[in-house]
């Protein structure tokens, strides 16, 4: 991992104070009315370069440069809303393939989603060529444990383990790998939204994602010697028609 550090430019900070009011970590102070550093063992999260209005501040080490914007961006609140209710996990899949170009979006918006304490502890697998390779090996695994399985879920018991019981032919699968399940989770669903907009159907494959914390095999196959699968999507363009939202039980709110 690249070293990041924060640079202060004196001659462009005109003391505002933004910064300072909005660091988590407390890590900028005045002097002589200009921004310093407490030290560079902070988490390094960045808002103090996003807040400075002279662009005084700036962090080393990155691959890109901040975009600049007048006004965050935000989506239709209606179409977002009305996109959550007509979704449904997928396991009819075309025959057709996924750009790289979409692909690489997906994984942008894994990327781009916050970290507890700007961790950014999150990686990602792309299966591919190496798809059935690896399906085949859970598929194995869960053909000898499957009385187990069926005492422990009840949903299992009549679903027959075939060949494509994972990944139901699609034609990407991409694991997402971090040691925290939070922010795993948030990565994979930023990533869900990103492919329901290109068109794409996503299967949540726990099962997969069991089979390979108990898989040396398929652990030594993925090169995956940190971190855990927190979420496998299965990936591909539907090929099954929906015509009405399913229901839902009402949210358990309470208000104090």
């Amino acid at each position: 991992m690249k070293e990041h550090l924060i640079q202060i430019d004196k001659k462009a900070c005109i003391g505002c104070s933004q910064c300072i009011k909005d660091c988590p970590a407390n890590n900028i102070t005045l002097i002589n009315k200009s921004a310093h550093i407490k030290h560079q063992q902070c988490i390094q999260c960045g808002h103090c370069v996003a807040i400075c209005p002279k662009k005084a501040v700036s962090m080393t080490g990155f691959n890109e440069s901040p975009i600049e914007f007048k006004e965050k961006t935000t989506v239709d609140s209606a179409q977002l809303l009305q996109a959550l209710k007509t979704r449904r996990t997928i396991r009819q899949f075309k025959n057709q393939q996924i750009s790289d170009l979409v692909i690489s979006q997906i994984i942008e918006a894994g990327r781009l989603t916050p970290t507890g304490g700007n961790a950014q502890d999150v990686s990602y697998i792309v299966l591919k060529d190496y798809l059935k390779d690896v399906e085949k090996i859970a598929v194995r695994l869960f053909r000898r444990i499957l009385p187990m399985i069926k005492l422990i879920n009840a949903t299992a018991r009549d679903v027959p383990i075939d060949d494509h019981f994972f990944f139901k032919k699609a034609p990407v699968v991409i694991l997402v790998i971090s040691k925290s399940k939070i922010n795993g989770a948030l990565a994979a669903s930023n990533m869900t939204l990103m492919a329901e907009s290109h068109g794409l159907g996503v299967l949540y494959s726990g099962f997969f994602a069991t089979a390979v914390k108990y898989s040396s095999k398929l652990r030594k196959k993925l090169k995956l010697k940190n971190g855990k699968v927190v979420a496998a999507l299965v990936l591909g363009y539907p090929n099954v028609n929906y015509h009405r939202t399913a229901q839902k039980e009402d949210a358990i709110v309470h208000y104090f």
